[in-house]
């Protein structure tokens, strides 16, 4: 079997349903914590972001595939600890994935997921921000698209982990701008090999409800 057949294999077959029940319980555990976090906060400031994703797959063996462009977009919750720190709970969709050429064909790998970083922040008096934190995301769908043909992909596990590193700003008015790399940790492929692992630059604009007369963080 040359390479292109197996990836194409590889792309289009069908493998076991999504482990549903580890996602419902890793939806309870981050749905708790962030409720716990906002319950206990003393200053908690919600919010909207939504952005640009260029996301990429990487392989066994220093391969990786093109990048992909997507969109992200949902809720944030700034919480303060002190002054200087924080923790950001998100909750977003984002369209990931990757893109090659088999043949003359140029395949898109489309995976959307709902992703909930956990980011914990450093604040600097001028709006500047550095965080980073670990997120879990769950796959809402998956598929692989070769030309103008669109099929399911049921070869990607429900949940991925990843460590996101980044740094924002926020202005007076409320308004910020973020950028962050996202470090693939775990195994998306749920056919265990070849490893793939999912990494993302993402760049985003927010707006944070807070009065900012007084919050500039």
């Amino acid at each position: 079997m040359t390479f292109a057949k197996g990836w194409l294999y590889f792309l289009n077959s069908n493998s076991n349903q999504f482990k549903k029940a580890t996602m419902k319980k890793a939806v309870i555990l981050f749905s708790t914590l962030f409720l716990l976090f906002t319950a206990k906060a003393q200053e908690a400031h919600f919010g909207v972001k939504g952005g640009i994703n260029a996301s990429s797959l990487h392989f066994d063996g220093n391969t990786s595939y093109d990048s992909k462009i997507g969109l992200h977009a949902g809720l944030l919750a700034h919480i303060h600890a002190s002054k200087i720190w924080a923790i950001q709970p998100e909750v977003f969709y984002s369209s990931e994935g990757a893109k090659t050429r088999v043949g003359n064909s140029e395949v898109k790998i489309n995976l959307n997921y709902i992703n909930v970083p956990v980011l914990l922040q450093y604040m600097f008096d001028n709006g500047v921000r550095l965080e980073g934190g670990p997120q879990i995301g769950f796959l809402v769908n998956a598929k692989t698209k070769t030309g103008s043909s669109s099929v399911d992909n049921n070869n990607f596990k429900s949940t991925a982990f990843s460590i996101p590193l980044g740094v924002g700003y926020l202005t007076t008015d409320g308004l910020g701008f973020d950028a962050r790399y996202v470090f693939g940790l775990s195994n998306i492929n749920k056919n265990s090999n070849p490893t793939i692992q999912s990494n993302v630059f993402q760049f985003g604009i927010f707006y944070q409800f807070s009065d900012t007369k007084t919050h500039r963080h």
